[in-house]
């Protein structure tokens, strides 16, 4: 192969590796395409259990994995107390409300699989646990958020958030009642 013949093969595999000029210079009458938004629920990180210095409201917040979104929940003092103590790694000398569910579905042979917090209508967030049965199927309960992340912290499982509660909490300001 002669040295010609080459350099265009070489020059071929570059615009090749690298594509074409860019779009907006091939076709400048098309309008840019936004990829489409994920939908569904997304898997949150349980990042902090707070004292919200304008309510003073015991608050817990949830940071969304895939886009990094955050949503606060108001909650009861009883509440925080609960999601913090397995939080920072605490073991209470007896076992705490939730830690007697998970020894109770232990024993009943039921297996928490995950929690969705699902909706938030007039200031309270409502959320789902669901529970598999040994050889049967899955079934839901319908919880408060709060119990729901407390349960899920303790049986490392997931917590997800759906997107519309994302899309609510975004635009609503801070509930001015507990929202359990």
């Amino acid at each position: 192969m002669n040295t010609k013949v080459r350099i265009g093969t070489i020059i071929l595999l570059i615009f090749a590796v690298l594509g074409v000029p860019e779009r907006a210079y091939v076709a400048p009458d098309r309008p840019d395409v936004v990829p489409p938004k994920p939908t569904g629920a997304q898997e949150v990180e349980v990042v902090a259990v707070m004292v919200d210095q304008a309510t003073q409201q015991p608050t817990v917040m949830l940071q969304g994995k895939r886009d990094k979104r955050s949503v606060a929940l108001a909650i009861g003092l009883a509440e925080a107390t609960g999601i913090a103590v397995p939080l920072q790694g605490v073991t209470p000398p007896r076992p705490l409300t939730h830690d007697l569910f998970l020894t109770l579905f232990g024993r009943l042979k039921v297996t928490l699989t995950r929690v969705v917090i699902t909706d938030l209508r007039d200031d309270i967030f409502y959320a789902i646990i669901y529970l598999t049965a040994a050889g049967g199927p899955e079934f839901q309960l319908d919880a408060r958020p709060s119990d729901a992340i407390a349960l899920a912290i303790r049986a490392k499982v997931p917590v997800l958030v759906e997107e519309r509660v994302f899309e609510k909490a975004g635009t609503t300001a801070a509930p001015r009642r507990p929202s359990i």
